[in-house]
């Protein structure tokens, strides 16, 4: 009788021992959340989705996503947080990192006409720049982990856009940072600088006479209800760029920390390609919904920039474009 005892509290005690083991190995993953502002359907969504479902199967990892805005429909409020070591993944852009960190050369990598050609970005992380450009974010808490092509942006309006004079004095929502300002300044729009969430309803509300995007957050967010044209005019090219921070990244043991940039980054070459892929099928749905799609010359939108370079608003290093060009292979 005693002996079926203690055998009962060893097996109690084990039992116990087990709960503990379980819920201490549960706490030790790694917590990352993919935080983003753009629709659940989207390229740039599902990827942050399978990137989060591998790790999860991993077993290392406790991995959540957030779409839509739904922590914040503000990037850069985002990636602030991810600076502070709150452990996220931010899909922000280059455009919106050098302006938030002050690295005004990164501009060139979403500079209006400057990268016209996706396959480049494969090249882009083995460049001396790139590696330049990372070091300079690391030093301010981010890590650069991935560039992703994430589709051309163009011009989506309420009223048809056929010549850059078509812009002018239109109330359209672009990018609230320097390349933003520039686009704006030479092809002579208002920029109007809020989170993409807002846009819907502020075009319907008549506040915004359209906006700039890329075909799959276009289609995501059902514009098609409320801008009845689009004008092809390619003018960014635009690269979703992962960052998390330094201090999240660095108290990963160094396998996990292998494995999990690993991830992201053969992710984010799979889904560039698929971003590319889909723009058909997106510019078809829009089409479907009744917009009209208008193939303007693109030439006379690359002239009316033009003196953005001449007159260097973006402040670029002298000699940046040629270097930049030279390390990508481009003639």
């Amino acid at each position: 009788m005693k002996k079926g005892f203690l055998l009962m509290k060893f097996l109690a005690f084990v039992s116990m021992m087990l709960v503990a083991l379980a819920f201490v190995g549960a706490q030790a993953k790694i917590a990352v959340t993919f935080a983003g502002t753009e629709a659940a359907t989207t390229t740039q969504s599902r990827m942050m989705q399978d990137v989060a479902d591998i790790l999860n199967k991993d077993g290392r990892f406790d991995a959540k996503v957030f779409v839509a805005g739904a922590l914040s429909g503000d990037t850069n409020a985002l990636v602030t947080q991810a600076k502070l070591g709150i452990p996220l993944v931010v899909p922000s852009d280059p455009g919106r990192l050098a302006s938030q960190f002050n690295i005004p050369d990164l501009n060139i990598l979403m500079a209006p006409y400057i990268l016209t050609d996706p396959t480049v970005l494969k090249k882009l992380p083995d460049t001396e720049l790139f590696q330049e450009w990372s070091k300079q974010l690391e030093a301010q808490g981010i890590v650069l982990i991935a560039d992703m092509y994430n589709g051309f942006r163009n011009f989506y309006t309420t009223k048809q856009v056929k010549t850059v004079a078509d812009l002018k004095g239109l109330r359209i929502r672009g990018f609230g940072n320097d390349i933003g300002n520039a686009l704006a300044k030479y092809l002579g729009f208002a920029n109007i600088a809020i989170p993409f969430g807002e846009v819907f309803t502020a075009i319907q509300q008549k506040t915004l006479d359209g906006t700039e995007v890329q075909v799959s957050a276009a289609a995501g967010a059902a514009l098609w209800d409320v801008t009845k044209y689009i004008a092809i005019t390619k003018h960014y090219m635009l690269q979703t760029a992962f960052v998390c921070s330094t201090k999240m990244l660095n108290g990963m043991p160094a396998d996990a920390r292998a494995f999990f940039l690993k991830t992201i980054r053969d992710k984010a070459l799979e889904y560039g390609t698929i971003a590319e892929q889909d723009e058909a099928r997106y510019y078809k749905q829009m089409q479907d919904h009744g917009v009209t799609i208008t193939n303007v010359n693109i030439k006379e939108f690359e002239n009316a920039i033009a003196p953005l370079y001449t007159n260097n608003d973006l402040k670029f290093s002298p000699g940046l474009k040629e270097k930049l060009f030279k390390q990508l292979g481009i003639q």
